[in-house]
Parts: C-alpha cells; sequence; structure tokens
C-alpha cells in the first residue's frame, strides 16, 4: 500500500518541487497540498492522509497550531515537519505538539522518503541536527524547580509597583536599605530578570502580584 502525504507549505515552489519528487515514487501518493495550516486541516478532513509534510512559519495558521489539531482530531494521521528553522524552540514546540518527526529542508531526498515511511509506521524521525539538538538539552542539568518569591521579597517588588525608592520601601518595612536591594537581587534571580521593572511585569505575569487597577 501506498503512504498518502498532504503536503503542507506556504512557498508554491518548494511544494511543486515536493510533489515532484514524491510523485515519481511508487509507494508514495500525494492527495493534497496546502498553503497554511487553516486549509491543511481542511484537507486532512477530506483527505485523511497517513502523513502530513507540515512546513512551521506559515500565514493564518502556523505549523505548530496545526499538528497540534491534526495529532488531536486525526490520531492515524503523522504529522513530520519539514522546515529551514532547527531553532530549539521551533523544536520544543513540534515535538510538543505532536509531531511524529522533524527534518530539515536539507535533507537529502531519500533520507526525507525514508522518514516519511517511517513516520507512516509510528517511528520518531529526527535528522541528526535536530536530535543533537535534543539530546543536548536532555544533558544539561535542570535547575531545580523555580524557587518562589517569600513573602517579604514580594512585599518588597509591591512596593516597588507603587514606585517607591529603596530607601523609601526600607522606611515603610522597616529594613535597612542594602537589605531592601539583598531582597531584590533574589527577585531578579528567581524571576530570571535583570530590572525592577521587568521583575513587577514577571511578577504580575504569575499571579504573583495584582494587576494593575485600570
Amino acid at each position: 500500500m501506498s503512504v498518502r502525504v498532504l503536503v503542507v507549505d506556504d512557498h508554491p515552489v518548494v511544494r511543486s518541487g515536493l510533489i515532484g519528487m514524491l510523485a515519481v515514487t511508487e509507494d508514495i501518493e500525494v492527495v493534497g497540498e496546502a498553503g497554511d495550516g487553516e486549509e491543511a486541516l481542511v484537507l486532512v478532513e477530506s483527505t485523511r492522509p497517513d502523513v502530513v509534510l507540515m512546513d512551521l512559519r506559515m500565514p493564518r495558521r502556523d505549523g505548530v497550531s496545526a499538528t497540534g489539531a491534526i495529532v488531536s482530531g486525526y490520531p492515524a494521521t503523522k504529522v513530520l515537519v519539514l522546515t529551514t528553522y532547527d531553532t530549539d524552540t521551533d523544536i520544543l514546540h513540534a515535538v510538543e505538539a505532536g509531531a511524529a518527526g522533524y527534518l530539515l529542508k536539507d535533507t537529502p531526498h531519500a533520507e526525507l522518503l525514508d522518514g516519511i515511511r517511517a513516520a507512516s509506521r509510528g517511528e520518531t524521525v529526527l535528522a541528526p541536527p535536530v536530535a543533537a539538538r535534543l539530546m543536548s538539552r536532555l544533558r544539561t542539568p535542570v535547575a531545580p524547580a523555580a524557587a518562589q518569591p517569600s513573602p517579604r521579597e514580594l512585599e518588597v517588588l509591591a512596593a516597588v509597583a507603587r514606585g517607591l525608592s529603596n530607601a523609601e520601601i526600607g522606611r515603610e518595612l522597616f529594613i535597612g536599605e542594602a537589605t531592601v536591594k539583598t531582597h531584590l537581587q533574589r527577585l531578579f534571580t528567581k524571576l530570571d530578570v535583570d530590572d525592577r521593572t521587568r521583575a513587577v511585569t514577571v511578577a504580575i505575569e504569575r499571579g504573583l502580584l495584582p494587576s494593575p487597577r485600570r
């Protein structure tokens, strides 16, 4: 049986090249092509391909969002990402969305064809540079769960959010200005920020401080 493939890429020339290559492969059948993730979802519904060859960065709906929707709605269809991007963020987002594999557009034709066949069998397919990045990330020691700011540190940050200076915060909380600075440095580390404004913004985003009233 042929592997039924849907080609998704926003560049017509790239789509044509992929379709031309796949069309002459005996055990692979192209059942459709789409220029963005939104169109891809419509075609997955109507063609039920075995594999979707998915680009990542596209208009209307990107490849990661479309991958998540396909994987959740059509579990029999495997998504094989084919992109020029190999950043950690792109790779992780695609894998988290449920992609069966991640290949780069400079992958040799024979390896791409093998990747499509492997994906159709439910195997994981990773380009060597992608696999190396994932392994490197796994080997990197993971920091302990981000320490939460202490109640006193949040008191200091709340005062910062009100626009108080270090000296004013010290007087209000009955602590020395040097202690205020120490609390702020610890906050910066815990929130992974470099300045007071960003610390307040991140704390609000995480629900550690109430949002300012409008």
